[in-house]
């Protein structure tokens, strides 16, 4: 009984500096969507739209971004953003080019689905193909729902993603600072 309070005694600090940074981190975090979201449909909008409707579809890829990134240390923020760099270049340039020459179809997205993975299992990054993947088939479906000038939409999605990878970054990089200086 007398070791169970001891060690109650010496973890209860441990349990408030964890729920110190984790309360810090989530706040963080929260805060870092809302700003990408508002940077995608107000900034970035007035720049140029397509309707507000693809502005919102922005603010959320900037969102997704920013939550792909947003992790507990900064080398872990920066792998994450290597590897989201990757994988949505690749499913764009993809799209670009076949939204270029082809309108949106199911055999089209499959299509290039399969070339991505493949890519990026050849030159050994093949831990990046769900995000490539996920990104190709959003990328496409948005581009059939908004069939004129559906080339644009990979133009536009790349915009919202460096948003969300730089906010994303810095969320990270600030929180790293501020649990640290909390000794958390």
């Amino acid at each position: 009984m007398i070791a169970a309070s001891a060690l109650a005694r010496i973890l209860h600090p441990l349990k408030r500096r964890r729920i110190r940074a984790a309360a810090v981190r989530s706040v963080a975090l929260a805060i870092s969507c809302l700003i990408s979201y508002l940077l995608i449909t107000h900034t970035l909008a007035h720049v140029y739209s397509l309707s507000t409707s693809d502005d919102l579809l922005g603010g959320m890829w900037a969102v997704l971004a920013t939550v792909f990134v947003y992790r507990d240390n900064q080398k872990q923020s920066r792998a994450a953003a290597s590897s989201r760099i990757m994988a949505t270049s690749l499913s764009f340039a993809l799209c670009l080019i076949y939204l270029l020459i082809f309108p949106f179809h199911p055999w089209g997205l499959a299509v290039l689905i399969g070339i991505g993975s493949l890519v990026l299992t050849l030159i050994g990054r093949p831990e990046d193909v769900v995000t490539a993947a996920i990104t190709t088939a959003v990328v496409m479906v948005v581009a059939g729902l908004s069939p004129h000038n559906a080339w644009e939409q990979p133009l536009l999605r790349v915009a919202d993603t460096i948003v969300g990878i730089g906010v994303g970054l810095g969320a990270s990089w600030i929180t790293t600072r501020l649990t640290f200086a909390q000794g958390a």
